[in-house]
């Protein structure tokens, strides 16, 4: 595991999401080596789907740029170390909300 505590960039997630997130990432850097940042990744993801559903994405590295639409409530970036970890789930892995949300505009054009 990387030495150093993780530290919160940004985030809108629930607390105890976000100390899964971090725990996770401990626990992916206690299997694999900072120079697997994708193995990492994976590992993050794959437990993030199995436990909230699917649709999350993740990125892992030491430089990198994002611009990203994500679910409310579903978002963190952090640093452990030198190695920066962004966590959400894609507005796409919303299906409820992206249903509602088509629903209700093709309702408004119905109507027109």
């Amino acid at each position: 595991m990387l030495e150093g505590k993780a530290v919160v960039g940004e985030t809108d997630m629930l607390h105890t999401m976000q100390q899964e997130a971090l725990d996770l990432a401990a626990k992916a850097l206690d299997f694999y080596d900072v120079t697997e940042p994708t193995e990492i990744a994976r590992f993050i993801k794959k437990e993030f789907d199995r436990t909230y559903g699917p649709g999350w994405q993740c990125v892992v590295g030491t430089d990198f740029g994002s611009f990203v639409t994500h679910c409310s409530g579903c978002f963190i970036h952090f640093q452990i170390g030198s190695l920066a970890i962004l966590l959400f789930r894609g507005s796409a892995g919303w299906e409820a909300a992206e249903t509602n949300q088509f629903a209700s505009s093709d309702a408004l054009e119905m109507k027109a």
